[in-house]
C-alpha cells in the first residue's frame, strides 16, 4: 500500500510542478493575498475529482471526445490564454505606481473562482495528464493498492497548489518595487503567449 502511496504522489507531483497557465495564476493570487485560500482549494479539489474519475475509468470515453473535438478545445484554450496574456502584457506597461496595494483587483470569490475555473478545466492538458495519463497508470494496481495510489496522486496536488500559493507571500517583499511587479507580468504574459502557441499548434491552428 505505501508503495502505491509514493507512486501516486510522485506522478501526480512530477505532472503538476511545470511552469503553466494555472500555476502562474495561483502564484499571482498568492503574490496578492487574494482569495488565496479559495483558489487553492478550488485547484487542489478540481485535481482530486479528475484523477478520482480517470481512475473510475471514466478516461476511455474523454479520450474519444478529446481526439473527436481536439481543434476547436485547443482553439479555445489557446484563445483563452492569450487573451489572458494579453491583459498582464497590459498591465505590465502601466504606470510606476503599481504595487501590490494598488494592483490588488478587487474581484469577489466568486469573480476568481471563475477565472480560476477556466485556467483549470479550460486546458486539455489537465484531462490527459490528469484523467487519461493517472487513471491509465492506475490500473496495475489492484483493490486497496488502487485507493492508495488515488490518495497519493490527490495528495500531491494539495501539498502542490496550497504550498505554491501560500509560498508566494514569501515574495511580498520583492513585490513592493513597481519595477518588480511589471517584470512578474511580463513573465506571465509570455508564459500565457507560448503556450497559447503550443496549444495553437497542435490544434492544427497555426
Amino acid at each position: 500500500m505505501f508503495p502505491a502511496l509514493l507512486t501516486g504522489f510522485f506522478l501526480g507531483l512530477s505532472l503538476i510542478v511545470a511552469i503553466g497557465a494555472q500555476n502562474a495564476f495561483v502564484l499571482r493570487q498568492g503574490i496578492l493575498g487574494q482569495h488565496v485560500l479559495y483558489v487553492a482549494l478550488f485547484c487542489a479539489a478540481s485535481d482530486g475529482l479528475l484523477i478520482i474519475l480517470g481512475i473510475l475509468g471514466f478516461s476511455f470515453f474523454l479520450n474519444d471526445f478529446i481526439i473527436k473535438f481536439s481543434d476547436l478545445i485547443f482553439g479555445f484554450s489557446a484563445l483563452w490564454l492569450f487573451s489572458y496574456g494579453v491583459l498582464r502584457l497590459h498591465s505590465s506597461f502601466q504606470s510606476n505606481s503599481i504595487t501590490i496595494s494598488n494592483n490588488f483587483e478587487t474581484k469577489t470569490v466568486l469573480n476568481t473562482l471563475s477565472i480560476t475555473a477556466v485556467f483549470t478545466f479550460a486546458n486539455p492538458h489537465v484531462y490527459l495528464d490528469t484523467m487519461i495519463l493517472i487513471g491509465s497508470i492506475s490500473q496495475q494496481f489492484m483493490d486497496l493498492n488502487r485507493i492508495f495510489f488515488a490518495i497519493g496522486a490527490c495528495c500531491a496536488s494539495f501539498v502542490w497548489f496550497f504550498g505554491i500559493a501560500y509560498g508566494a507571500k514569501l515574495l511580498t517583499p520583492i513585490m513592493q518595487k513597481p519595477s518588480h511587479w511589471r517584470i512578474f507580468d511580463l513573465l506571465i504574459a509570455l508564459i500565457m503567449f507560448v503556450i497559447a502557441f503550443n496549444l495553437a499548434s497542435q490544434g492544427n491552428w497555426v
